[in-house]
């Protein structure tokens, strides 16, 4: 009878943890995309409608991050950061998870249309 009950709460975690999973790595709809530093949204533009390009932001600490625009996706590919968890994340795919650089206070998400 235990063993059930601890069979059943096993499955239930698994469940939902799945279920949770699937719902972040969801890939977005959106295209309206924010680059924000230390609270300050520096740029903000429509992946749909900008050109390639490679945005330079400096960090406080007089470090960097290079944003690259591509095809329609967007990433950090190069940052002097010790970790390089920002480069490793990759393209932005959804809204429940950024590109953040801790180090540089950087965060690159989907933003909500004003529409």
């Amino acid at each position: 009878m235990k063993n059930r009950k601890i069979l059943i709460a096993v499955a239930i975690i698994i469940l939902v943890s799945a279920c949770l999973s699937v719902l972040i790595l969801r890939r977005s709809d959106k295209q309206k995309v924010e680059i924000v530093q230390d609270g300050t949204v520096l740029y903000s533009f429509d992946l749909k409608s900008t050109e390639d390009r490679d945005i330079r932001i400096s960090a406080p600490d007089g470090g960097y991050n290079l944003v690259q625009i591509h095809n329609g996706t967007i990433c950090i590919s190069e940052a002097d950061c010790p970790d390089q968890t920002c480069v490793n994340m990759g393209v932005l795919k959804s809204d429940y998870l950024p590109i953040v650089c801790l180090p540089h206070k950087l965060i690159v998400r989907f933003a909500e249309d004003e529409s």
